[in-house]
């Protein structure tokens, strides 16, 4: 499956229930991984703590979809240690350009300071990897990411392992076949990460009237 890579096939390794991962940034190769417990997101079950949804209130930050998906990706590989390599990361463009990968931004002013990206086949999200250079940002782009999924019809918002980071905000791990059996129903069913009319202030997102912020 690695030589003959393409869009199409990785989407279907992630119907198949795995994803990929290199050792590097130069990593020729692709390792495919199905983890014996599998790290999610219930939809229904964010945890939006009070100081998050302070930090979300104070309106100094600025959320928006899919406006700078190349930009995302490339800050969350660009740590010391990645397995986004670069034949990894260029395939995740295609996607993008296939309408089949999204991404949440979060600035701070002009600035990118956060951001979650993640792959989307029928009702299904595969959170990828999320980055974050203030306080909360990763955080708050999972929240709006939430939001966006609730609102599209999506099920299932996979986070691949499940961290303490994503345990503190609601996350749960699943063994393999509890995961497989979800993903299942989750690929065959609609969704739309563009719902029509859909909006959504720091108000709504945080559960309060309050709103200064917004994603388009």
């Amino acid at each position: 499956m690695t030589d003959a890579l393409t869009p199409e096939t990785l989407l279907r390794a992630y119907v198949m229930g795995v994803f990929p991962m290199a050792d590097g940034r130069d990593d020729p190769d692709i390792h495919w991984i199905d983890p014996r417990h599998r790290g999610i997101l219930p939809l229904d079950g964010f945890v939006m703590s009070r100081s998050l949804a302070r930090r979300l209130r104070r309106g100094d930050l600025q959320v928006t979809a899919d406006q700078d998906f190349e930009a995302v990706v490339e800050a969350c590989a660009n740590r010391p240690e990645t397995w986004i390599s670069r034949r990894i990361q260029s395939l995740y463009v295609s996607l993008h350009q296939l309408g089949h990968a999204h991404s949440i931004e979060v600035r701070q002013g002009p600035n990118l300071v956060g951001g979650v990206y993640g792959v989307v086949i029928g009702a299904a999200f595969f959170g990828e990897s999320m980055f974050s250079t203030v306080t909360d940002a990763s955080k708050i782009a999972l929240a709006f990411a939430v939001h966006r999924l609730r609102a599209g019809g999506f099920s299932l918002f996979d986070t691949q392992f499940l961290t303490p980071h994503l345990q503190s905000l609601g996350g749960i791990a699943l063994t393999r076949a509890s995961y497989h059996a979800l993903l299942g129903q989750a690929v065959t069913r609609p969704a739309t990460f563009w719902p029509e009319g859909y909006s959504a202030t720091t108000g709504a997102v945080s559960g309060r009237t309050q709103a200064s912020t917004h994603t388009s």
